[in-house]
C-alpha cells in the first residue's frame, strides 16, 4: 500500500472512529401511547375480610397489582388440585395418557377420598374402571378427593411418586414456596401453597392448556347417578368468571382463586386463610373478597403492549464487526400493566455494554430494557440481538482496535 493510500486510510478512520467514539448509549422508544383521558386516581385495594393471604395478578403481564402476605406459606386445601390438573394436562399433552384411558378406582382411592370420608368425593365405584376424561371432570368439578387419589396413581404409577412430579413442575414455573405431599389437599406436614404461586399456577394453566381449563367453568357434572355442582359460586354470580379452585379444611380456612375475563384483559385473584365457624359466611367472604379484587383491576388497570416480539428497541454499536452496529429487540413481546391513563408516563431505560465487540449472534442477550413508572419498575426483560454481526475484516478490526485503545485512554 503506497503512503498517501495509508494516510487516506487512516484519516477515514480516525472519522469515523471519532464518530463513533462519540456517539451516545442509544435509549429505547416505547410504542406510541394511545389516547387517553386524564389519569384517574387509584384507590387502596380492597382487602379480604379475615384472609390471611391474597393476591391479584395480571394475567398477560404477570404483573401484581396489589397483595398482602404473597409469600406466606399456607395450607390450600383443594386448591391443590389446580396443580393435579395441571400435571395431568402437561402429561396428556406430552402424549404419555390420553382422554380415553381407562382409570381404576382403587380400593386406596374410594377409601381416602371416597364418600366415606369427611371430603368431596365423585362417586366413583370402587375397583371399578373410569374413562380418564370422567375422572377428570370430578376432580375439576366436583373437586373429588377420590378422583385426585385415582389420577395420581394413574398417571404417577402411585400417588407418591404423582407428588414427586407434581413438585417437579411447580419448580419449574417458578413456585418458590410451595410443597406437595398429596394430590387432593387434605391437611399433612409440609403441604403448603403461597398466593403468589397460585397466581402464577393459574396463569400457566391458563395459557398453556386453555381447553383444559375450560372444565373450570363448567357448573355442574353428574355421575353414577349423582348430580354435584361446582363450588365456585362465583360462575352463577359474574359472567367474567370462569374459573378456578374453591378450598376449605379446618386448618386451611376458606381460601378461592378465581380468574375472570373482560374485553381482552385477564386478571387472577386468589384469597386463602379466611378463618369463620359458619359455612355460608365463609363461602360469602371467599366469593366477596376475590370479586371486590378483581371488579377493582378491571377497573383502575390496563394492559399495554410496548415491544412486539422481534421489533427493533434500539440499535447498538458494534466494534470489529463487519456491521456497525446491531439492532436490539425483545425475544417475547413485552407487556406492561399500568393505572389506566398512565402510560404516556412511563419511562423506558437500556442497560447494555458500552463496548461491544463481534462476533455476534442471532438472539445472544446483550443487555435489559426496563419499563419505569414512579421510579419504580415495573417491568423488565432481556435484550437480544435481532441478527448476526460476523466479524470484520483485519483493515476493519485494526481500525477499531486503535479507537478501542484511544477510548480506554
Amino acid at each position: 500500500m503506497s503512503a498517501s493510500r495509508f494516510l487516506s486510510f487512516a484519516l477515514a478512520a480516525f472519522v469515523a472512529g471519532a464518530a463513533f467514539a462519540q456517539t451516545p448509549v442509544p435509549q429505547p422508544v416505547p410504542s406510541p401511547a394511545p389516547a387517553a383521558s386524564a389519569p384517574a386516581p387509584t384507590p387502596p385495594a380492597p382487602v379480604p375480610q379475615g384472609a390471611k393471604a391474597w393476591i391479584l395478578m395480571d394475567h398477560v403481564s404477570g404483573q401484581v397489582l396489589a397483595g398482602e402476605n404473597i409469600d406466606q406459606p399456607l395450607e390450600p386445601a383443594s386448591i391443590t388440585k389446580v396443580m393435579t390438573s395441571y400435571v395431568v394436562a402437561a402429561e396428556m399433552a406430552a402424549g404419555r395418557i390420553k382422554a380415553d384411558d381407562m382409570v381404576r378406582i382403587s380400593e386406596n382411592a374410594w377409601r381416602s377420598g371416597g364418600a366415606g370420608t369427611d371430603g368431596s368425593y365423585s362417586a366413583l365405584a370402587v375397583n371399578s374402571q373410569v374413562k380418564l376424561d370422567d375422572v377428570l371432570h370430578g376432580l375439576v368439578i366436583q373437586s373429588g378427593n377420590d378422583a385426585a387419589i385415582a389420577l395420581a396413581e394413574h398417571v404417577g404409577g402411585s400417588e407418591a411418586a404423582f407428588v414427586d412430579m407434581m413438585n417437579s413442575y411447580a419448580a419449574k414455573l417458578g413456585m418458590a414456596n410451595s410443597r406437595f405431599e398429596n394430590a387432593h389437599g387434605l391437611s399433612a406436614p409440609g403441604h403448603v401453597m403461597t398466593a403468589r404461586d397460585i397466581a402464577l399456577l393459574s396463569r400457566a394453566l391458563i395459557s398453556q392448556f386453555p381447553e383444559h381449563y375450560a372444565l373450570y367453568k363448567i357448573k355442574e357434572f353428574s355421575y353414577g347417578g349423582i348430580q354435584q355442582w361446582n363450588r365456585n359460586g362465583l360462575l352463577w354470580k359474574d359472567a367474567s368468571v370462569d374459573g378456578l379452585k374453591t378450598g376449605h379444611t379446618s386448618a386451611a380456612g376458606y381460601c378461592l382463586a378465581a380468574s375472570a375475563m373482560r374485553g381482552d384483559q385477564r386478571l387472577i385473584s386468589v384469597v386463602l386463610g379466611i378463618d369463620t365457624p359458619s359455612r355460608n359466611e365463609g363461602f360469602r367472604l371467599r366469593e366477596e373478597g376475590n370479586l371486590a379484587l378483581l371488579n377493582w383491576g378491571f377497573r383502575f388497570f390496563e394492559t399495554h403492549s410496548v415491544y412486539a416480539a422481534g421489533t427493533k428497541v434500539a440499535d447498538q454499536k458494534v466494534w470489529r464487526g463487519e456491521a456497525d452496529s446491531v439492532e436490539l429487540g425483545v425475544a417475547e413481546p413485552l407487556l406492561v400493566t399500568l393505572p389506566r391513563g398512565r402510560y404516556a408516563e412511563l419511562k423506558p431505560t437500556m442497560d447494555v455494554p458500552r463496548q461491544l465487540s463481534a462476533p455476534i449472534a442471532k438472539g445472544q442477550v446483550i443487555g435489559t430494557v426496563r419499563l419505569s413508572l414512579d421510579d419504580k419498575v415495573v417491568a423488565e426483560r432481556p435484550l437480544v440481538a435481532l441478527q448476526d454481526v460476523a466479524e470484520g475484516g483485519f483493515f476493519k478490526r485494526m481500525s477499531d482496535d486503535f479507537w478501542l485503545w484511544w477510548e480506554s485512554e
